[in-house]
């Protein structure tokens, strides 16, 4: 298309100003907006290069050589570099946040989270998301409708349509309009539980390059019952602004400290820092000892953010094996089930010296005054790991 425009000149000073004319976009839904059985198509979409993809398997501290070095990603099968898990589910609920929870209160749990299928370096993610349910709380202090709570399932699909990770997540979400709100529990009625999804892996070459990885974190190292107190912690800079738009998370919490110093109880002040990336780093503070030699992230249970996190907080992981298992690829590769703490500012010995058991408790079960502050996230895992080469 080609046309020709006439030069641009200053019109401000001849038009007046109408303070009347004033309008403020909102995104995101408050409570009664959120109707069950309701689809959100995100806006947006990404496609990610594979610079930014090994960036953020760099910065959120992966050991697995399947998210670093394209070489060992193909000679194990797979097409090229793959995106790490955890910046797929980054990303698939980075593009929600417009719609699910840019106006939320609060994110409250992951459930069923899947990874299907390979994300490749150059592949491009969209995300929608299908409304399950919505909890309204009923009145609380000065007669004010209380925040509800919905249930969201979200996935993200490739440039082939095809699903690369789906999961569900409950977000606290306040009312601006009580009036358009119907009491209790309303629930999507063509929203049954989905059985997992099939996996679509490629034929996989599990004995690959094995100097490329550590000796002790194969399937015949882990038993059940083993806790592992993961060496390294990583202190958050103001990274995690940048981080969380290269994301496409639009939520003002996690980047503008007027809005964050504006609100009030545990999640005022500094921004917080997006718990997507909370999450990644600590799953990539167990990689070394936990998943770098594992073949794939079958997925997580049931999660929580149990505490915020802010710029100068310093995170360390903590691994429990749970079991293990023979599973597809029985012969070279066996799943193993781990559950995952999360800790901020002690180190994982001084945790487990100070809380003992206590500590791999799930917080949403105790009372208030029995939750551990330094605790900031709880999740189970499945990995599917290699099982040592026969020398």
């Amino acid at each position: 298309m080609e046309f020709n425009m006439p030069r641009q000149i200053e019109l401000a000073p001849e038009v007046p100003v109408d303070l009347a004319t004033i309008r403020q976009p909102r995104y995101g839904h408050f409570l009664e907006g959120f109707q069950p059985g309701a689809i959100f198509h995100h806006p947006r979409g990404m496609t990610i290069p594979a610079g930014l993809a090994r960036s953020f398997a760099t910065t959120f501290m992966q050991s697995n050589p399947l998210y670093l070095n394209e070489s060992y990603a193909t000679s194990h099968g797979f097409r090229t570099l793959l995106l790490s898990p955890m910046m797929v589910l980054n990303i698939a609920l980075s593009l929600g946040v417009q719609n699910d929870s840019e106006q939320a209160i609060a994110h409250l749990g992951y459930y069923h989270v899947e990874f299907p299928r390979p994300v490749y370096a150059g592949d491009t993610l969209r995300s929608e998301t299908e409304v399950l349910s919505r909890r309204v709380r009923g009145q609380g202090k000065e007669g004010r409708p209380k925040p509800g709570v919905v249930r969201l399932r979200t996935q993200a699909l490739n440039q082939q349509d095809q699903v690369v990770v789906r999961y569900e997540r409950a977000v606290l979400v306040p009312v601006a309009d009580a009036s358009k709100l119907t009491g209790g529990e309303t629930a999507a009625a063509s929203t049954p539980d989905l059985q997992q999804l099939p996996l679509d892996l490629p034929q996989l070459f599990p004995h690959a390059m094995p100097q490329l990885t550590g000796s002790g974190s194969y399937f015949d190292d882990f038993m059940p019952g083993d806790i592992i107190l993961h060496g390294n912690g990583r202190t958050i800079t103001a990274e995690h602004i940048p981080w969380t738009y290269h994301l496409g998370n639009s939520h003002p919490l996690h980047y503008d400290r007027l809005y964050s110093s504006s609100r009030s109880g545990p999640m005022s002040g500094e921004p917080i820092v997006y718990g997507g990336l909370v999450f990644a780093w600590l799953e990539g503070l167990a990689s070394r000892d936990c998943s770098e030699n594992a073949l794939w992230d079958l997925g997580y249970t049931e999660g929580y953010h149990t505490q915020p996190a802010v710029a100068g907080d310093t995170l360390y992981a903590i691994s429990r094996v749970l079991a293990k298992e023979d599973g597809p690829a029985s012969t070279v590769a066996g799943v193993i089930t781990m559950q995952l703490i999360g800790v901020k500012n002690i180190t994982p010995a001084a945790a487990v010296e100070k809380h003992g058991r206590h500590l791999f408790q799930k917080e949403i079960t105790k009372l208030r005054t029995e939750r551990i502050p330094e605790k900031l996230f709880e999740i189970e895992r499945r990995l599917l790991v290699k099982k040592r080469p026969a020398t």
